[in-house]
């Protein structure tokens, strides 16, 4: 839930639109495909996934982490969110609070209530409040520079862009999802990390004399 459209930033004209309908191309694309791989492949995909994830964030003691309900095709790690919780991490999950406006976060764990959201998607129904100092958000495709393509909504990128302290953003995806480049335009924030079954591309952002977000990956 990241893209921008054009009518919420204002760009109404032709150069944005193009890349607004490519956008929607390649999710057409790249989501069928997502949900078209076997569960049993799925679920070995997602357990590497969880390992790389171990790895980069060796220690969670104090941090609260945002995660997500799985949507689509995407990679489940809710059975990860217990593993850490015991080891000293508060998780959370998103929820919309406005259409249009950045997203909330509220605590979660397994067994608490839920309730259904935007595109039926599960929220806290009583968790707290909390600021996220970790974000792992799924993608729908990514490309080298640490871009996340998202499903339109534009919700990540609104959110990221007001989180004080900025959290450590981690994209997570199959290693097909990888695009040449998302196109990305001047609102689209690149991730810290993008994890995959395959690999993890570490990310350093920086600011552009014009303000815009720029990554350089390995």
């Amino acid at each position: 839930m990241h893209e921008v459209d054009p009518a919420y930033m204002g760009l109404a004209f032709p150069e944005a639109l193009s890349i607004a309908q490519w956008r929607e191309q390649e999710r057409k694309r790249l989501i069928p495909a997502r949900q078209g791989i076997p569960s049993v492949e799925r679920s070995a995909r997602t357990d590497a996934i969880v390992s790389a994830l171990d790895q980069l964030l060796a220690n969670v003691r104090g941090e609260t982490i945002s995660l997500y309900w799985p949507f689509r095709g995407e990679p489940d790690l809710r059975a990860w969110m217990n593993t850490l919780i015991a080891r000293g991490a508060d998780c959370a999950l998103p929820l919309v609070l406005a259409k249009g406006k950045p997203l909330g976060f509220r605590s979660w764990r397994a067994g608490e209530a839920i309730e259904r959201g935007v595109w039926g998607i599960p929220f806290p129904s009583k968790g707290r409040d909390v600021r996220p100092t970790i974000v792992i958000a799924p993608v729908v495709g990514f490309d080298e520079s640490g871009y996340r393509l998202g499903y339109g909504g534009g919700y990540y990128d609104r959110t990221l862009a007001v989180l004080q302290p900025k959290p450590f953003v981690i994209g997570v995806g199959f290693e097909q999802q990888r695009m040449e480049s998302i196109r990305p335009q001047w609102h689209d924030i690149a991730m810290d990390a993008i994890v995959t079954e395959g690999r993890t591309v570490s990310c350093a952002r920086a600011q552009t004399p014009d303000g815009a977000s720029s990554a350089n990956c390995r």
